[in-house]
């Protein structure tokens, strides 16, 4: 996950402000995520390191935003603190207004539901359950009104309606990850999460997630919040966050 220094050139700080200066087109979106003076520390006495360091970062309704940087630089951490998965040491995350990184466990793991998806590298599929079945869990789990109905219409827009009762051994990878990504839309959440959708794909297959994962974000006017090592597919942002040192600068591309 190594990003070369041509690709980040003369970056600055990003802060609370960089999302507004960066979206002239939606000057009045709502800020859907904001994290405040957020630090991550492992360890202790002589041993501690350093993750995030009074990080600051807004992103407003709507917003593509992907997350780059060198292997081993927090990005996935930072994904896991802004999706609740994980606390920071100090600072505070809010999702639509709302404290949410001071909240327990449960409580996350609630408006997570009521708000989130997620794609991860590794697919996070259930082995013993069928496409269909896979796609149904989340929103059984969260009430939703009807879960078949719109886990059937959710894997026939990524193209697998032939391939519904299929265990995930019985696909690609590339089939796998469209089943995660109609997993993640089916709900129609305010904010999707993606740490690498195309890490573990082929170069073919990479370019078909990518197409699809756009184009179901452009049709639910989702919030993308993605980490990845592909500069490609980061550009395809509306912005382009590298983190290094504990804290994210922003490099606009033309």
């Amino acid at each position: 996950m190594l990003l070369s220094s041509t690709e980040i050139n003369a970056p600055k700080q990003a802060n609370t402000h960089a999302a507004s200066q960066h979206s002239p087109q939606h000057p009045t979106r709502e800020t859907i995520i904001l994290a405040t003076n957020l630090n991550k520390s492992v360890g202790s006495g002589e041993h501690v390191l350093h993750i995030l360091r009074d990080l600051e970062l807004q992103i407003q309704a709507g917003e593509r935003v992907a997350i780059v940087g060198s292997s081993g630089s927090g990005k996935s951490t930072l994904l896991g603190i802004l999706a609740g998965l994980d606390v920071p040491t100090s600072g505070l995350v809010s999702i639509q207004g709302n404290a949410f990184s001071t909240l327990d466990e449960d409580a996350r793991a609630a408006m997570r539901g009521q708000t989130m998806g997620f794609v991860f590298q590794s697919f996070q599929l259930l082995p013993t359950m069928t496409a269909l079945e896979n796609v149904m869990i989340p929103m059984q789990l969260n009430g939703h009104p009807t879960p078949m109905q719109t886990a059937q219409e959710s894997l026939a827009k990524v193209g697998l309606a032939e391939r519904m009762q299929h265990y995930p051994k019985q696909l690609s990878g590339g089939e796998q990850q469209r089943v995660a990504i109609a997993r993640a839309f089916a709900a129609q959440p305010a904010v999707l999460f993606a740490d690498e959708p195309t890490g573990n794909l082929d170069t073919a297959n990479g370019e078909k997630i990518i197409e699809l994962l756009f184009k179901l974000n452009q049709e639910n006017s989702t919030t993308l919040v993605l980490v990845t090592h592909d500069i490609r597919l980061a550009q395809r942002c509306d912005r382009v966050l590298t983190l290094q040192d504990g804290q994210l600068s922003e490099k606009a591309y033309a």
